[in-house]
């Protein structure tokens, strides 16, 4: 989907470690994935709460806010950003987290952004014990 025309402008949710410490393993996959979406010519927008962990510098034409990955932060970005798409999956659980409060509240039909990597049911299947019990019987498995 990188280089169609219906997501020109991708915001990418970081993370940020949550304690002094703590790994940057999402942080690093969320650059990862802005660096191979710019070199697929789209704008890339990154929200990221750690500056001790950016992995991108001025020549990489990657847009980087310090914020951080709220719901409320992210909604403010994305009016100002007007993205045509959020990746949900490279900024670990709280960057799919902060997307399906987005999703659910709906920020992403008022501002015509849509979900790259997880879409809302997907994620509410991760997120909520009862629905991943759910899937698992659909699919056979057990739990």
């Amino acid at each position: 989907m990188a280089g169609s025309p219906q997501a020109r402008k991708i915001l990418v949710l970081g993370s940020g470690p949550k304690v002094i410490g703590q790994g940057a393993e999402c942080d690093y996959a969320a650059f990862h994935a802005a660096r191979t979406l710019a070199g697929e010519g789209c704008q890339v927008v990154v929200v990221q709460s750690d500056p001790a962990s950016l992995a991108t510098d001025p020549g990489d034409g990657i847009t980087v806010y310090l914020e951080p990955v709220t719901p409320e932060a992210v909604e403010k970005i994305v009016a100002r950003e007007r993205p045509d798409a959020l990746l949900t999956t490279a900024g670990g659980a709280s960057g799919q987290l902060v997307a399906f409060l987005l999703d659910r509240g709906g920020t992403c039909s008022r501002y015509r952004v849509g979900l790259l990597g997880a879409d809302g049911h997907a994620i509410a299947a991760a997120e909520d014990p009862g629905l991943f019990r759910a899937l698992l019987a659909k699919v056979g498995a057990e739990s």
